[in-house]
């Protein structure tokens, strides 16, 4: 099922009734073929590059920031939570990036949520309750356990997982049927079809130039340098 305004509502009913919900909707967690977001990818598609000024808008949830906020470079990363491709990037080339770049000051980071499928709906809306400290470190979690919380029943290992980061069963419920983060992630996955272009995960803006997919940490290392030298 793709994630659209209607399903959107209707998962989070679904993600708080527990297992019994799951077991009688077990097909909505899957992740399912990217669909174009309403409004299509036109120009943004065909070029290397976009308007940085226009991608550094926010969106009415914020943005999660790491990093120097005055860096000279700034990498936008569009993810699902359920992407392998995605788990790859933050497991192999991630920490390297981070240890090099972020913590030096040279790079500002910035995640911005493209959930495939309800479950990574779901997961980002946890990260998004989180108080902002958590945030990275669920995405972190997210990612590390991608292949367990994923199977079998995912509302009991999700919740395992947010427990880490405070929630209570109370808590954990109350953010699954958050309307406005629900909406506001969707916002998010919808603005960066039409107006970037963004149609696979992972797709990263480095300076605003487009890199698609889990690249090698030597590909980024050149696109970083060239920007910092520039």
């Amino acid at each position: 099922m793709i994630v659209n305004r209607r399903n959107t509502l209707a998962c989070i009913g679904v993600l708080a009734l527990g297992a019994g919900g799951y077991a009688a909707y077990s097909g909505w967690f899957h992740a399912v073929p990217l669909s174009t977001p309403a409004g299509g990818i036109g120009k943004a598609r065909a070029q290397d590059k976009v308007d940085q000024a226009k991608l550094l808008e926010p969106s009415t949830l914020g943005d999660r920031v790491l990093g120097a906020p005055d860096a000279k470079v700034v990498i936008i990363e569009y993810a699902s939570a359920t992407c392998p491709h995605c788990a790859h990037f933050h497991h192999e080339t991630f920490p390297v990036l981070k240890k090099e770049y972020i913590d030096t000051g040279k790079v500002k980071f910035i995640f911005r949520e493209f959930p495939l499928d309800n479950l990574a709906l779901a997961a980002f809306m946890l990260a998004r309750c989180a108080p902002q400290d958590k945030y990275y470190p669920l995405i972190d979690i997210f990612f590390e356990q991608q292949e367990k919380w994923t199977a079998g029943n995912p509302t009991d290992e999700l919740f395992k997982i947010a427990q880490l980061a405070g929630f209570t069963r109370e808590s954990f419920d109350a953010c699954l049927k958050n309307e406005t983060i629900a909406k506001g992630i969707h916002e998010i996955r919808e603005r960066a079809g039409s107006a970037f272009g963004v149609d696979s995960t992972p797709t990263f803006f480095i300076n605003g130039q487009v890199v698609r997919g889990a690249e090698p940490v030597e590909e980024f290392r050149k696109i970083i340098d060239a920007a910092l030298a520039a």
